[in-house]
């Protein structure tokens, strides 16, 4: 994008973050931002957050009085919430890619519209239609298709650097979904008889009995990877076991294969099995042959995520650049969303209002 005189002025955004799934949202975005010469603040709140889980050079505001004096230009949230008294275009970059199957009160949950947005960075056209559907409807908002910059590292797609057979395997939360319990002891006799590379992520609010399971596995063929991390360790995995997870098209994305146990997810681009006797031939069976199922897995990425230059952060910023300089702004105002926002000032314990 060309940019114009006004584009040259350093700018000053905010990251506005309660979860951990956040840092690897962002980080690529906060790349691209410092790249531009611009800057980049953190604010985080809750009591679901690793505050630790922050780079040394990376910039923490403290106080909601620290984020009004920052000014922020935008905000960037990968959660569902921001306040309308924080300044700034409020940019939503989601923190997954869109289920077809997360629902609360009858809604898909990816598409829930709360009002507290001015531009949705949409990932892929399954879910860019829909989200240019709702802003037809509510006219508040925009919706630009830019790709997921928690992505951006993965491309371009390169062969993976090590020669042991690799497994990454997830796990979702949720008692109804989640299946780590019931793999446990599979996959301590997986790692038992074969010679493979195994890593491992559970979800963060998965029960902690059964973290503490996995992480006590004494094995040098496994490493327990933490959410901001995860990354870097899709890029040197085979294939992926899951159960019912997001996670499983962020893997996807590599055109690799998914095996999934027992899932709820009824998708071509997985290989589900759902008796456990039948699990070790197919794991067996996918890492001989990691093409097996190449193009159901093609065409349904073609759908949710068909970026692969690893420029959706670009993109992202680009179009907040133009809305920053008044082009492509929403028709509406935004709702007051005095609850939310009410909400909002109990839990980061603000309570001063301006009248300006």
């Amino acid at each position: 994008m060309e940019k114009s005189p006004l584009s040259s002025v350093k700018k000053r955004y905010l990251f506005f973050i309660s979860q951990d799934y956040s840092f690897p949202v962002l980080r690529p975005l906060q790349d691209a931002i410092l790249q531009r010469g611009d800057e980049v603040k953190w604010f985080m709140y809750g009591d679901e957050i690793t505050p630790n889980y922050l780079y040394e050079n990376e910039i923490r505001l403290s106080t909601i009085e620290e984020v009004l004096n920052y000014k922020p230009e935008a905000v960037f949230v990968p959660g569902n919430v921001v306040p309308s008294f924080i300044g700034g275009l409020k940019v939503q970059v989601f923190h997954g890619l869109p289920s077809t199957k997360a629902k609360k009160n009858g809604q898909l949950y990816h598409f829930i519209i709360r009002g507290m947005f001015d531009l949705y960075c949409t990932q892929g056209e399954s879910s860019t239609k829909i989200f240019e559907r709702l802003a037809d409807k509510y006219q508040y908002f925009k919706v630009k298709e830019t790709g997921w910059c928690k992505l951006d590292p993965l491309f371009p797609l390169e062969s993976k650097s090590n020669t042991a057979k690799t497994i990454f395997f997830a796990s979702t939360f949720s008692p109804r979904f989640s299946k780590a319990k019931i793999l446990y002891p599979f996959i301590l006799d997986m790692i038992e008889k074969y010679d493979f590379t195994w890593y491992i992520t559970l979800h963060p609010k998965m029960d902690q009995e059964i973290v503490a399971l996995y992480k006590s596995i004494d094995s040098e063929n496994v490493s327990f990877i933490e959410t901001p991390y995860i990354i870097e360790y899709f890029k040197k995995a085979d294939l992926m076991l899951c159960d019912t997870s997001s996670i499983i098209y962020e893997f996807l994305t590599q055109k690799k294969p998914v095996i999934t146990f027992q899932t709820e997810k009824d998708e071509d681009s997985l290989l589900n099995v759902t008796n456990i006797d039948e699990l070790e031939e197919k794991i067996i069976s996918s890492l001989d042959n990691l093409t097996i199922n190449n193009q159901n897995i093609n065409n349904h990425v073609s759908q949710f995520h068909p970026y692969e230059d690893g420029k959706s952060s670009e993109r992202v910023l680009d179009t907040v650049e133009e809305m920053l300089e008044g082009i492509n702004l929403p028709l509406k105002k935004k709702p007051f969303n005095f609850i939310r926002n009410f909400k909002l000032r109990r839990e980061l314990g603000y309570w001063k209002f301006s009248f300006r």
